[in-house]
């Protein structure tokens, strides 16, 4: 839990037409290669946001390399469902079974727990949008807005205060940024710190659409809602 609290914060919102994930990332430096989450590669930096199947997306707060192994667990889960029944895994089976997996490692003598927290935002034909949170000990539930990491006692007030049963996903995306600019250590958002992810339905094919958003689209998307680099674009400007 220790780890947890001071990961980076992990937000999710719930909205009627899809759910928003944001996440903000510690691994940053001047020395560290972002050639490859910049030019390639589906979105991301693969650190704080992953992919888990069409219908799941997954944020991680805690030890990187427990959240590595249990994204990998998930996926086979969920490869292993699609493959039986031809359908992809319900989003509440799919925590639950990465829960009873975490629950065993808090059982047994000689095993450590796994030093992470995950916010799953999916979607399923019986449920429509989830929005689910499950921490070390195994336990998981469901959630309409939710933050977890550093300085989440903070972002679950503002939470509160702002969001509205009716949301949409426009209006939660400017929630989402507005909240992680008040409670992230940085004093500026910029792609180098901050993950963005949306899960919302196709129009045509009327299935779970994943979009993880690329390091430019996150500066576009802060820069739309007014809380970008400006500085840097101003001097740029003047120059």
């Amino acid at each position: 839990m220790e780890a947890i609290s001071h990961a980076g914060t992990v937000l999710g919102v719930l909205a009627a037409d899809g759910v928003v994930l944001a996440a903000e990332k510690k691994v940053t430096g001047k020395l560290l290669d972002l050639s490859v989450t910049k030019e390639g590669g589906y979105g991301g930096s693969g650190e704080k946001i992953y992919l888990l199947t069409d219908n799941v997306v997954v944020g991680v707060a805690g030890l990187t390399a427990d959240a590595n192994s249990l994204i990998n667990y998930a996926r086979t889960a969920a490869q292993r469902h699609l493959f039986t029944f031809n359908e992809d895994i319900p989003v509440e089976q799919l925590a639950q079974r990465l829960c009873d997996l975490k629950q065993g490692y808090t059982q047994y003598g000689g095993l450590r727990p796994f030093g992470v927290s995950l916010l799953y935002a999916g979607w399923d034909p019986y449920f429509q949008f989830q929005l689910y949170l499950s921490d070390p000990s195994g336990n998981y539930s469901g959630w309409k807005a939710t933050c977890i990491g550093a300085n989440n006692g903070t972002a679950q007030s503002l939470l509160k205060q702002e969001y509205k049963e009716d949301i949409k996903v426009e209006e939660a995306i400017a929630l989402v940024i507005k909240v992680m600019s008040k409670t992230m250590d940085s004093t500026t958002l910029g792609s180098e710190k901050l993950e963005f992810a949306t899960l919302t339905l196709d129009p045509q094919t009327k299935k779970p659409k994943a979009k993880i958003y690329r390091p430019a689209e996150v500066d576009a998307l802060l820069l739309k809602h007014d809380v970008g680099k400006k500085e840097d674009t101003e001097m740029k400007a003047a120059a």
